[in-house]
């Protein structure tokens, strides 16, 4: 085995993939060869990393009747349920 000279698929650059990184995709089972260079590869991640806030819904719980906030878009055939409320009803269930 020997170090593979790669590009990048975003920004065109080549980047050695060495006979370390080779071993350690094939003691991790990976199939594939990377293909974003490692200044890529971090840009990529802590871009995922920075997801937007979760837009919040209003809405009165069905099962104690007070006001919350809820992460989904409320369907009017399907109870809503605050956080408290929620966790009695899977409760309930376990």
């Amino acid at each position: 085995m020997e170090d593979k000279v790669l590009k990048c698929k975003d920004c065109g650059a080549e980047f050695i993939f060495t006979v370390g990184e080779q071993e350690f995709y094939a003691a991790k089972g990976f199939q594939n060869e990377p293909v974003r260079c490692r200044d890529c590869r971090s840009k990529r991640r802590s871009a995922a990393g920075e997801r937007q806030p979760r837009e919040m819904h209003d809405v009165i719980c069905d099962g104690c009747g007070e006001p919350t906030q809820v992460p989904f878009k409320p369907r009017f055939d399907r109870p809503v349920y605050c956080r408290e409320c929620f966790a009695k009803q899977q409760s309930q269930y376990s």
